[in-house]
């Protein structure tokens, strides 16, 4: 009598002599995509490891009057960077641009920061200069080697916190932009009120032995990811954000044709269903990037103050809307329970990864790669642009006078 057992051993016997006698057909192929594979990723690794960048610094003019619209109009050129040649992905490793804006307070100096490819330097600055001509851009040196390596003996008396926000609902749903505050327009500025205001004066009141870096990272947005629950099909957050409208429009619960009706409840939605679904719609229409944001605290051991922590976090509270989107702690560099981690072995390597991707800028492709959030234009520039006058931080370095052109009619 045969026993469970029995027949599960039978089983494996025939799966192994059946995968042996296969083996001729299936390995040359799987030996073949492996090696195709790993000269991919090496011919990736090495394009990579030979883009030449450059740190842009942006000095903002203390009465520029602009709406964050102007830094949505410059986002749009980051997308037209997008590399289209499969044939050079994949026999050069060429891979699309990507870019990043970051927001860092140097001992309470707010700094305006873009790492861009060299290539692209020019048609960045620019674009920026079309939209906000009263701005100076200069090419600076990286601030990030002023502080030791994390993990290494020349930064034992340093410590650090980071985190890598991500959203709270599916990418479809917007978070709280510029034109839900009213900046649709360029208002007077007594009349605005700047998304961005939080998080310059947190920025603003860090010591001069502190130090803070926001980081937002893009990369033109494409299908990526294997979608949960399939095998193959990848997410592509415009048809997610379509079935999302269906759901709330109760679309998905009635069969289209000739005959099918659809009750008037179906479309009967409350006020606030309503502005969901046009943010959402409004949100499509925009240009999208895949996105990855993030932010260090980091001090010397006894200037490092835990309250900052909470400060970095709360900063970024009024991009959130309780009926859309909103940004929440993804990755950080704790754990929320010390007998996870009692010897501290695990948080100082994720104290180690954290820097170390932000130092390289990594998080599209190896060596590091986080999981990206699709951030359309608008949204971007209400959490990146230029503040006008009413955002009065102290140490929000300005230039003192707008730069003028030379009288038409000065003797040469």
């Amino acid at each position: 009598m045969l026993t469970v057992t029995s027949v599960a051993q039978e089983s494996l016997v025939l799966l192994f002599s059946t995968i042996g006698q296969t083996a001729i057909v299936w390995l040359p192929i799987f030996l073949v995509y492996m090696a195709w594979k790993l000269w991919y990723y090496y011919k990736q690794a090495v394009y990579i490891r030979n883009i030449p960048w450059v740190m842009l610094e942006v000095k903002i003019p203390r009465e520029i009057s602009k709406s964050p619209k102007a830094m949505e109009v410059v986002l749009g050129i980051f997308f037209q960077t997008y590399q289209s040649n499969k044939l050079a992905r994949f026999t050069q490793g060429i891979i699309p641009a990507w870019f990043s804006f970051e927001l860092v307070s140097l001992g309470g100096k707010i700094h305006f920061y873009l790492r861009v490819p060299k290539f692209h330097k020019n048609l960045v600055e620019s674009q920026i200069y079309s939209q906000y001509p009263g701005i100076e851009i200069s090419e600076v040196e990286d601030y990030v080697p002023n502080v030791p390596v994390y993990g290494t003996p020349a930064a034992s008396d340093w410590k650090i916190w980071g985190v890598e926000f991500k959203f709270d609902k599916e990418d479809a749903y917007p978070i709280k932009t510029y034109i839900d505050y009213g900046l649709a327009e360029d208002p007077k500025e007594e009349f605005k009120v700047d998304p961005m205001t939080p998080m310059l004066e947190y920025l603003g009141a860090v010591t001069p032995a502190e130090q803070v870096w926001i980081q937002i990272l893009i990369t033109a947005t494409r299908a990526r990811f294997h979608k949960s629950g399939t095998w193959f099909k990848k997410q592509d957050w415009k048809k997610e954000a379509v079935a999302l409208i269906d759901k709330l429009m109760k679309r998905d619960q009635f069969k289209a044709g000739p005959d099918a009706a659809i009750p008037f409840g179906a479309l009967a939605l409350s006020p606030g269903e309503r502005t969901v679904v046009e943010a959402i719609e409004r949100s499509m229409d925009k240009i999208a990037f895949d996105c990855g944001f993030r932010g260090i605290y980091l001090a010397k051991k006894e200037n490092f103050k835990e309250a900052n922590i909470v400060g970095l976090m709360s900063s970024i509270k009024q991009f959130n809307s309780a009926n859309l989107n909103g940004f929440k702690p993804g990755v950080t560099t704790s754990v929320d329970e010390a007998w996870k981690d009692f010897r501290g072995i695990r948080v100082e390597k994720m104290k180690r990864k954290m820097f170390n991707s932000y130092i390289r800028r990594s998080y599209f492709y190896p060596p590091y790669v986080g999981k990206a959030m699709v951030m359309n234009t608008e949204e971007l520039a209400t959490i990146f642009h230029f503040p006008g006058q009413v955002a009065a931080t102290p140490t929000l370095a300005k230039i003192e006078s707008k730069r003028g052109e030379p009288p038409v009619d000065l003797p040469l």
